[in-house]
């Protein structure tokens, strides 16, 4: 039998983090309720990865999905258009709440220093502790994602699949797929950059990290990493 691979043993998955949110400059949490989308600067970065992808054709879309919090959304919105490829028809966004960030609970819509005053949780120091009561504990998080990620790979198998969604959940997903602690180390911590992508390939069962963090279509910019 022969070893060599066909394009259909391998499974792609592109995880896009969202451009800034809107939550963020105003320092408040932003589950559900708190989400308020993108700023400015966010749609300026998913306008300028849009460009990045329609330009070089590197990333094309079998599936788009995307969390339901409306950051992710307006992002997978704003690149849809350059996923396209050949067949020249802009993939639908298949939203799944799976895909979100961390749920905060009773404190989404808190600002920061509010969170900190009335519930305080540090979540690397206590990670089956919930954010606050209604929410998730760190530790539920990464499992949640570990599965949504691979409940996705198993259900487009062989084909490519780019993900609008959020820096836990890529971390999450270095978890998951190459096999580290659910729980975290306080002495370690990854770095993701508003719209990078970070791009899995999985073969026979095995999952290879094929690059992190790319945001090269920021460099340019003033406000780029």
């Amino acid at each position: 039998m022969s070893d060599a691979l066909s394009l259909t043993d391998v499974t792609r998955l592109v995880l896009i983090r969202h451009g800034e949110a809107q939550a963020a400059l105003e320092g408040v949490v932003a589950g559900e309720r708190g989400c308020s989308g993108l700023s400015d600067l966010g749609r300026a970065q998913a306008r300028l990865l849009r460009d990045r992808l329609a330009r070089t054709g590197e990333v094309v879309a079998d599936v788009l999905a995307s969390s339901t919090l409306p950051r992710a959304i307006e992002t997978a919105e704003i690149i849809a258009p350059a996923l396209a490829g050949s067949m020249r028809q802009t993939p639908e966004i298949v939203r799944d709440c799976d895909l979100c960030e961390l749920h905060p609970g009773e404190c989404d819509t808190l600002g920061w220093e509010e969170y900190a005053e009335r519930y305080g949780v540090d979540m690397l120091a206590r990670p089956f502790e919930p954010m606050s009561p209604g929410g998730e504990s760190l530790a539920e998080f990464d499992v949640r994602v570990g599965r949504a990620l691979t409940a996705l790979a198993d259900e487009h198998e062989g084909r490519s699949v780019v993900v609008a969604c959020h820096g836990g959940v890529v971390m999450g997903s270095m978890q998951c797929f190459l096999g580290l602690p659910v729980l975290p180390s306080a002495g370690f911590k990854l770095l993701v950059t508003n719209t990078s992508l970070t791009e899995w390939e999985r073969c026979r069962g095995k999952w290879r990290l094929v690059r992190y963090n790319d945001a090269a279509h920021l460099a340019a910019t003033e406000d780029g990493p």
